[in-house]
């Protein structure tokens, strides 16, 4: 009569090298996967300029609290640059409330992100008008604006369009380029993220370029 831990000994010691083979293939799944995600390069969610220069001069506009802007003020952070307006209805507000959130949720490294906003409107936004604006959404936020040649030619250089609407009245809205753009630590123009960018991605893009 066999023994029946005999015949069950062969199949046991079967399924343990299956078992084996099975974890061993487990391990280099996941070992290559990390290596593959540890390798990849970050994908930013907006444009990236590949050669990226020196962001262009600011010259002519002034900050909020009267004195000349200067962005070598801003060098060793994070400088997110958005051109709008303090009557704007929605783009300006929704930018500026994700910026904060974003920089919240950065904890203290988001205290080296700034934003700075450049009203497009100076007959309507004084300076002071638009620093209390921009501190409503976050006290490290930064405003600024120039006479009409000044602008122009900032808002030029950085590839924005503004233009007063046709509405002549004192309420009239202003169209403009609702992009934000990201300039690196080193005062580079590396990034311009298109209108609406989802805070979660905002978050990724801004840890890569801390």
């Amino acid at each position: 009569m066999t023994d029946d831990r005999e015949s069950e000994a062969p199949q046991h010691a079967g399924l343990r090298r299956s078992l084996l083979v099975a974890g061993a293939l487990v391990v280099a799944v996941v070992a290559a996967w990390a290596a593959v995600t540890i390798a990849a390069p970050h994908r930013f969610s907006g444009t990236v300029l590949q050669a990226p220069d020196p962001a262009p001069s600011m010259l002519g506009l002034m900050r909020d609290d009267g004195s000349a802007l200067d962005l070598a003020s801003f060098h060793g952070e994070v400088l997110l640059v958005y051109f709008g307006y303090l009557s704007c209805p929605d783009a300006c507000p929704t930018t500026l409330s994700n910026v904060a959130s974003a920089r919240r949720r950065l904890g203290s490294t988001g205290e080296r992100v700034r934003l700075l906003m450049i009203s497009v409107d100076p007959e309507r936004d004084s300076l002071a008008e638009i620093g209390e604006y921009v501190r409503s959404f976050d006290e490290g936020f930064v405003g600024a604006t120039g006479d009409h040649a000044a602008l122009d030619r900032v808002a030029a250089q950085y590839g924005i369009f503004f233009a007063r609407g046709a509405d002549l009245g004192p309420e009239y809205a202003v169209d403009h380029t609702a992009t934000l753009m990201g300039i690196d630590t080193d005062g580079h123009l590396r990034i311009i993220w298109p209108a609406g960018i989802d805070i979660d991605r905002l978050v990724a893009d801004l840890e890569e370029l801390l």
